[in-house]
């Protein structure tokens, strides 16, 4: 038995992995979907980049995993590729869903046109706004998954996307699968393309949009289980 720990991205919590985890379990995997400090149910909770590491880090940790797969969606490839490398042996791999991934001294809004982001992040007390419906559009989602979205989402701690990440070695190191969802573009991003020339990294692709929890919760999970056969 495999043992998942599924960390959504930006805005999401535990909550946007229950079709995923539900399939997951059907197989005989543990399952250990978590929301990161700041979001969902954890609103409230002080959080910068590194707080966010040290969730995934603890959460492993408290339960006593090994054999662990840790799955990091959107934003939060960047903290869970950091505790990927912390949690040492205990690591079995990791997936990156259509992710970005940590690149050792800068931040999630490094390297892309994302002055609009901290204009938001400075408009609203620190922290980045829930998004509107509009902006899951086309992305293979149906007006029901927008909506259950939509209601779900929470504000972001902004800290989290302005700080710093903090690495040991290249993130292409670590044995890792890199599903990329075709319907936001078909090309990754170049810190992706660059760690996809190691031997231990794997492209998937999905075609789908962004948030396949939402619209392909199924054949992500199948990919998940596969991403473990032989590794």
């Amino acid at each position: 038995m495999t043992d998942f720990v599924l960390v959504a991205g930006a805005r999401l919590g535990a909550w946007a992995w229950d079709e995923v985890a539900a399939h997951l379990r059907a197989a005989g995997h543990g399952v250990h979907p978590l929301s990161l400090s700041g979001l969902a149910e954890k609103q409230g909770v002080p959080a910068g980049q590194q707080t966010h590491v040290q969730d995934i880090v603890d959460e492993v940790e408290r339960l006593g995993l090994r054999d662990v797969v840790l799955v990091g969606h959107s934003y939060s490839g960047i903290p869970v590729g950091q505790a990927a490398e912390r949690i040492g042996d205990r690591l079995r791999r990791v997936v990156f869903v259509d992710s970005n991934v940590p690149v050792d001294g800068e931040s999630f809004l490094s390297g892309w046109d994302s002055e609009h982001v901290r204009r938001e992040i400075a408009e609203n007390d620190g922290f980045w706004p829930p998004a509107p419906a509009a902006h899951y559009a086309g992305q293979g989602l149906t007006a029901d998954q927008i909506a259950h979205i939509v209601a779900g989402s929470t504000r972001h701690p902004g800290a989290t996307l302005t700080e710093p990440a903090a690495l040991t070695r290249p993130i292409g190191e670590l044995p890792a699968t890199y599903i990329k969802c075709l319907l936001d573009g078909d090309e990754p991003m170049p810190a992706v393309a660059e760690a996809l020339k190691s031997e231990h990294w794997t492209l998937v692709e999905m075609a789908t949009g962004h948030w396949p929890m939402f619209s392909q919760p199924r054949e992500l999970a199948r990919i998940l289980r596969e991403s473990v056969v032989g590794s």
